[in-house]
């Protein structure tokens, strides 16, 4: 019987199209969302504990120092992080929980939390991902041209992962089952395989699919930037 849920780390360049995957995912199945903390203020229209954990830069900088902080990073002159006591009491509860989080964070997670699974979504293509930043129109040609460069640094982390899912264009539901198998997969991992159910043989081919290295990493990127 499996008592704990996993901690799913998601990570992927903007315009990747994560955040459309993980509604896909949250449709198909039961996780818990992480909700991050800040010091920044709140916006209009966000919720304390929904949106955010809104926090005194002074009660944030306690909770680093006493370890009540999975990862943390300051952006724009305010700390963003994870709270630790709540995504511990719902893994203890059974729940898989999704982080939704940028490449620095995942990787402090990784080194503070190793059991976590990291999963990295990627458009198949850089030019797919171009051309996805400049179909929102949302922001300016600065703002893309930045947001390429920054893809490009972090693309070279993605050989720490431990899974890259590639969004292919319209076939985010395809990506979300992508990601719900390597849940699944990892979260039975243990389990020996005449106690599985006849559909977790689909979840394991599936999430093997997707596993990655530092080789397949360095392979994938080659092709990538063509």
């Amino acid at each position: 019987m499996i008592k704990n849920g996993k901690l799913i780390i998601v990570s992927g360049f903007a315009g990747s199209g994560k955040g459309t995957v993980l509604k896909e995912l949250f449709n198909m199945a039961e996780y818990k969302y992480s909700v991050s903390a800040t010091t920044r203020e709140p916006r209009v229209g966000e919720t304390d504990g929904v949106d955010y954990y809104f926090m005194t830069r002074e009660d944030f900088l306690v909770k680093t120092e006493s370890g009540d902080m999975l990862e943390y990073v300051e952006y724009s002159g305010n700390f963003y992080g994870t709270p630790r006591e709540p995504v511990e009491k719902m893994l203890s509860d059974g729940y898989s929980v999704i982080l939704e989080i940028e490449v620095e964070g995942a990787l402090n997670i990784k080194a503070n939390f190793p059991e976590a699974v990291l999963i990295f979504i990627s458009p198949p293509t850089y030019a797919e991902l171009e051309r996805r930043l400049r179909e929102r129109a949302s922001e300016s040609e600065e703002m893309i041209k930045e947001r390429l460069e920054i893809s490009k640094r972090e693309s070279a982390s993605i050989g720490e992962y431990g899974y890259l899912v590639v969004n292919e264009t319209s076939e985010q539901k395809k990506t979300a089952f992508a990601v719900h198998c390597i849940a699944e997969s990892e979260k039975y991992k243990n389990i020996s395989g005449k106690d599985l159910p006849r559909e977790q043989a689909l979840i394991i081919k599936t999430a093997g699919e997707n596993k990655i290295d530092a080789k397949k990493a360095e392979k994938f990127l080659k092709n990538y930037y063509k």
